[in-house]
């Protein structure tokens, strides 16, 4: 969208319509002055169009103001707010065509009530800059309602990568050599592999990729990685290309975000190298004789992660792809946190909830999350194994039925820790969680394995109202505040229908 000319229509669409509403005229009241048709002068107000010279003449002679006073892009303090959002950097990235919008639907929405919309606009400006609110937050937030759309299963992305095995004879269900994804790079598309150069760079050394466009592209690969993580970097790459997607990042780590369609494109390549790595059909087969058994089995998941040549986040991020769609079981989440083992520190670095139950999120930056989660059990498992394990150990596994006491539901999770390749001082684990509702419940025939532990959790010890925790880390202080909210209000209502009734105190 091409802002400055969207903005000079939109600012002379509120000027006209907050003038028109304050002098107490009507659409017709002002067509017929100014010499123009009603709805000529309602595209006018949309933002829509902008009229010639002349008839702003006129249309300044029927509000008693100056031509100059008119197309000025200054607006009175009311609505200049909505002038800084539709000039921002949000509207001009925010990808409002994947909702079936467009920023002149946005533009009519506030220009019905330009004063409210203005007041409410700066409400919101003032709450962003309390909190530090990015662009690129919206931006991600964007893609994952855009996921979420979709139960997170795009056919046309698993089609291009049928395509792509057929066309370079690539096995299914079995690891794909990152040599051989190499060697597509450099024979089919010009590109130089570089896998020295980082784990030497005195800065950069902790970045997987790094890709730098030239006469031959390079991608420089961190040799540091697990070959599994290695073949994940290049079949992504390999997925910029196939799918031919121009806009996109060039590290493997946001450093910033430059517009909407990088962080789509990186979603799409990802996407495709999760499809070509771990192949939709055969994937799904195992899965249905997994969720067969009568009783849980770790092993199996090991066995995923050599069968396919996955990592744990790899394979679980691709059941969050392939499960809703195959399976039905779409009230799912998908979580990883991160630990420094000597810390009581657990990060929260990535969440993807599929479910409408508020499970594991960013909430609350400074509270502690329940330790008695899954994953932070087994991380806290982990940071206690002497000698601390390899990186390219089997990871550690863990399943349970977690009951969130703060919405009275019950997921089953499975957690998979180990400890990060470039940096083996920190541990990590991914976690997949299903709702226990019906369906899920004759989908997986192990759901109910009394050797699997029921625990009740919560989100944060902050909002906990268990009283004997032992794994409790710090005082239930948002519970307290809450339960002392409630009981004022009971007891203000209490007071009020004693006067109420007649019966004064």
């Amino acid at each position: 969208m091409e802002l400055n000319a969207d903005l000079v229509r939109f600012v002379l669409g509120l000027k006209l319509k907050a003038l028109r509403q304050q002098r107490g005229l009507t659409l017709q009241d002002v067509a017929s002055r100014a010499g123009l048709s009603v709805s000529y002068l309602s595209e006018i107000e949309k933002g829509k169009k902008f009229p010639k010279p002349d008839k702003l003449i006129e249309l300044a002679a029927v509000f008693s103001v100056s031509y100059e006073e008119l197309i000025s892009p200054r607006l009175d303090e009311r609505l200049d707010p909505l002038a800084a959002v539709f000039s921002s950097d949000f509207v001009q990235e925010f990808p409002f065509e994947l909702f079936g919008l467009t920023p002149e639907d946005l533009f009519q929405l506030f220009t019905d009530h330009p004063t409210k919309a203005g007041a409410l606009v700066r409400t919101f400006l003032e709450i962003g800059k309390m909190y530090d609110v990015q662009v690129e937050h919206f931006l991600f937030a964007a893609l994952r309602s855009y996921q979420q759309m979709h139960n997170n299963y795009f056919p046309e992305l698993e089609e291009a990568a049928r395509n792509f095995r057929a066309q370079y004879d690539l096995p299914a269900g079995e690891p794909i050599p990152p040599e051989r994804l190499r060697q597509i790079l450099e024979e089919s598309y010009g590109y130089r592999i570089d896998t020295e150069t980082l784990p030497r760079h005195p800065v950069l050394h902790n970045f997987r990729s790094v890709f730098a466009e030239g006469p031959q592209p390079v991608l420089f690969v961190n040799g540091r990685l697990l070959p599994v993580q290695q073949a994940f970097i290049l079949a992504r790459e390999l997925g910029y290309q196939f799918l031919d997607l121009k806009e996109r990042a060039i590290t493997s780590s946001w450093l910033r975000v430059e517009s909407f369609d990088q962080v789509l494109n990186n979603f799409r390549a990802s996407y495709f190298a999760g499809a070509l790595l771990l192949d939709e059909d055969t994937l799904c087969a195992d899965l249905r004789t997994f969720l067969a058994y009568a009783h849980w089995d770790s092993a199996v998941l090991r066995a995923f992660l050599k069968r396919y040549g996955a990592t744990p986040e790899m394979l679980c991020y691709r059941l969050t792809e392939l499960i809703p769609q195959h399976f039905g079981l779409r009230e799912i989440f998908f979580l990883r946190l991160f630990h420094r083992p000597g810390t009581d520190r657990f990060q929260l670095t990535k969440v993807f909830n599929l479910s409408r139950v508020p499970v594991p999120h960013g909430i609350g930056l400074g509270e502690h999350y329940c330790r008695r989660w899954p994953a932070i059990q087994l991380l806290r498992q982990l940071a206690a194994q002497t000698p601390p394990p390899d990186p390219g150990d089997d990871p550690m596994v863990a399943a349970a039925r977690m009951h969130f006491l703060n919405e009275d539901a019950t997921f089953f999770t499975v957690a998979l820790a180990r400890p990060l390749v470039l940096t083996p001082e920190q541990n990590a684990c991914v976690a997949i969680g299903f709702l226990m509702d019906d369906h899920f419940r004759q989908q997986v025939h192990f759901a109910q394995d009394p050797a699997l532990p029921d625990l009740e959790v919560n989100l944060t010890c902050e909002r906990c109202p268990l009283a004997d925790c032992a794994e409790r880390a710090a005082d239930p202080e948002v519970y307290q505040a809450q339960e002392a909210q409630r009981e004022r209000e009971a007891a203000l209502e209490a007071l009020l229908e004693t006067v109420r009734s007649g019966r004064l105190p």
